[in-house]
């Protein structure tokens, strides 16, 4: 049940014993993917489960994240680009005028757990950016974060151009002051208030 302990180890915020779990785990030959699926990925929906319960919260939410994402670390380099393809590409970043990051880097390491490949362009992202990093990435997602209710205009400007330039990917957002009717207003393909949310909301985009 060496899996069933790198599960426990991340729902414990055990950032110290998980890594180590995980590289126990492939010494004794496990397949990467089983570690992935039924360690990472089964805790970190189960911490999705719980916090959309009220029995978890934010901080602890985070700190499970980045349990996983020391875990994930080290079987990153093991796990092919065919198989980040295959998950999927999801494009990440904070709109023009807005530096928060804490809610977008939280999305960005559950989504790398539940298996897809993740861009981060940071924070402050200027629309101009957006584009290049779309076309250089190809990406089947571009999430967009804002923090700030004075950011929230470059967030519909950003999709407004996104959309005229006619981007295949599907455009998410989220963040404090953002809804489902201003996501529904602007032209959105999605909506999420949380971290797991937004992971429910790309696999159920991409049909996962």
């Amino acid at each position: 049940m060496a899996l069933q302990d790198i599960y426990q180890g991340i729902l414990n915020f055990d950032r110290e014993a998980v890594p180590d779990l995980v590289k126990k785990e492939l010494d004794q030959g496990t397949d990467v993917s089983a570690i992935l699926k039924q360690g990472l990925i089964a805790a970190l929906d189960e911490v999705g489960e719980r916090f959309g319960r009220g029995d978890m919260f934010l901080p602890e939410m985070l700190a499970a994240a980045e349990a996983m994402k020391a875990g994930l670390e080290v079987i990153k380099p093991l796990l092919s680009e065919a198989d980040a393809q295959a998950a999927g590409i999801v494009l990440l970043g904070t709109v023009k005028g807005d530096l928060h990051d804490i809610g977008k880097d939280l999305v960005g390491m559950m989504l790398e757990g539940a298996g897809f490949r993740v861009i981060n362009l940071g924070v402050d992202v200027h629309t101009e950016a957006f584009l290049r990093a779309v076309e250089e990435n190809k990406p089947q997602i571009v999430a967009l974060s804002a923090l700030l209710t004075t950011t929230i205009p470059a967030m519909r400007e950003t999709v407004s151009i996104l959309k005229q330039r006619d981007v295949k990917a599907k455009i998410i957002v989220g963040g404090a002051p953002v809804t489902q009717s201003f996501a529904d207003q602007i032209g959105a393909d999605g909506y999420a208030d949380d971290a797991p949310g937004a992971v429910s909301l790309v696999r159920t985009l991409l049909g996962r």
